[in-house]
């Protein structure tokens, strides 16, 4: 008799439904797991074995065979430790053979019969609630299984023993709670940078529209502290995109304790980082940064720093939204619709935006273009907005603190987004969210430009040689200018305003 418990294999974000077939035939004493499994799974033969010994339970001295179907499918993870555990149990008598009909199950075991967390939970328990069925997973896993669905069965046990009590009925294993996790450490604060009030005004623009952002300036300037202060005027995640989010955290096995928060991703990659590690990939193709910043912010710091071939594999994520990951054997695709926040110095000493300064390099304009042309140009051409982040001086550092912060300013991006949201799903488009997601013929329906408007956007692409792509995210800047204004018209004032985020980007690009 074959024992059968439903399990899955992740290809992305999606889970594909598993069959762990167990059999347990007379012949010589042996325990083969086959089906195209990884190194992980076929560890799983030593781990289940000792699990069921220390739960007080023996293995047959008989043939024993468990087949992952379908077969071609590769199965990699830890997750299938609990599956056929469960299955030999099945198969031995130890829990009544219907037992785990209907359940999709998966974690690791401890050589002591704990259960252990798994990578994965999430989309599994999605998976499964699609399919009808109930859940297994590990205690720790409880919470972020639970905001599948209010109304799915889920049982988490910490161990093989609580899980065996509980279908005998000696023991009942309560529904677990979903979780918020809660944010440590103080809240950062617009309040805490003094002066530069341009590059504020450009990270409000930028949170309002989706916007890319590129800040140019000197050493100790602040482009890192306005970076990091960006999470604390962006909206919280609305319940669709916290499941996104958290599906690929939850695949990359980054949720802590099971508890999920509507708060924005803000990753910031050091600039040896691998394109694997930004892009994806590895030997299990695994979400990068890029992914794991979905719906969020991914800063680059020191941008002419990372491999240009890095940089340069950002491209296509930053149009379509996602990234797909190809290999010989089975092709995955990750959502990776984010903001880029790139800061970079002026030049390798970072001082050539300093009067009368002489690089010992040679004439500081050739230093300042070798270090730029780093940057390819059809990668600036991606980035919205550019801006000049001069240096602080005493006399700023001595004034108090600004009398706006973190919290006006998310009032204004949250009013801004939610005229865009409101916009775009009474036209019929309700997965634009906002302005930087509108192309083509939608951007163009929503950010008419009147006669003046029309006149200073062809002077300005004729002279600063705006491609197609520039045009267009000037467009969108500037549909993001009159939503800040609380207005349904593109005027020429957020036109011009549009175009002079532009400005840096025309040397940059001459220079690369």
């Amino acid at each position: 008799m074959v024992q059968r418990v439903s399990t899955v294999a992740f290809e992305g974000i999606e889970a594909r439904a598993v069959d762990v077939q167990v059999q347990v035939a007379p012949g010589l004493p042996a325990f083969h797991v086959v089906g195209l499994p990884d190194k992980a799974v076929s560890e799983a033969r030593e781990r289940v074995r000792a699990a069921l010994t220390a739960s007080g339970l023996a293995l047959p001295a008989r043939r024993i065979i468990v087949n992952l179907a379908p077969a071609d499918l590769p199965k990699e993870g830890s997750h299938y430790d609990l599956p056929i555990a469960l299955g030999l149990m099945a198969a031995i008598g130890a829990i009544p053979p219907d037992a785990v009909e209907g359940h999709t199950v998966l974690g690791e075991l401890g050589l002591d019969g704990s259960i252990a967390p798994v990578a994965g939970v999430l989309p599994a328990a999605i998976g499964a609630n699609a399919r009808g069925e109930a859940l297994i997973c590990p205690y720790a896993c409880g919470p972020e299984a639970a905001w599948a669905s209010p109304d799915m069965e889920i049982v988490a046990p910490a161990s093989l023993i609580q899980l065996a009590n509980h279908f005998k009925g000696t023991q009942v294993l309560s529904r677990p709670q979903p979780r918020i996790r809660e944010t440590q450490g103080p809240a950062l604060d617009l309040k805490d940078i003094k002066g530069q009030e341009s590059g504020k005004r450009a990270l409000e623009v930028a949170a309002a529209g989706g916007h890319n952002l590129l800040m140019v300036g000197p050493p100790g300037a602040g482009k890192s502290m306005l970076a990091a202060r960006l999470p604390s005027i962006l909206p919280p995640l609305s319940p669709p995109e916290l499941l996104e989010v958290s599906m690929i955290a939850s695949v990359a096995g980054e949720i802590e304790g099971g508890g999920l928060t509507d708060r924005r991703p803000f990753r910031s990659p050091h600039h040896s980082a691998s394109m694997a590690a930004l892009v994806g990939g590895g030997l299990r193709a695994r979400p990068g940064e890029i992914s794991l910043a979905h719906n969020g912010v991914l800063f680059l710091d020191e941008l002419p720093e990372f491999d240009p071939r890095v940089l340069d594999a950002l491209r296509q994520p930053l149009e379509g939204g996602e990234v797909a990951i190809a290999r010989a054997n089975h092709r995955v695709t990750y959502p990776a619709r984010f903001m880029l926040v790139a800061a970079m110095n002026p030049c390798r000493c970072g001082r050539a935006s300093e009067p009368g300064y002489a690089c010992r390099r040679g004439p500081v304009a050739r230093c300042a273009a070798d270090y730029q042309a780093r940057l390819s140009g059809p990668l600036l051409d991606r980035i919205d907005l550019h801006i000049d982040i001069p240096a602080v001086t005493a006399a700023d550092l001595t004034l108090p603190p600004p009398a706006e912060g973190s919290r006006e300013a998310a009032a204004r991006v949250a009013q801004a987004r939610g005229r865009q949201a409101r916009r775009y799903a009474s036209l019929g488009f309700p997965h634009v969210r906002t302005n930087a997601a509108a192309q083509g013929a939608l951007l163009e329906e929503v950010a008419k430009l009147d006669s003046a408007g029309l006149k200073l956007i062809r002077d300005a692409a004729e002279a600063m040689r705006l491609s197609a792509r520039g045009y267009h995210r000037v467009l969108r800047i500037a549909r993001t200018l009159a939503d800040l204004d609380d207005s349904d018209k593109v005027a020429r004032i957020h036109l011009a305003e549009a175009l002079s985020y532009r400005l840096i980007v025309d040397d940059v690009r001459r220079a690369a």
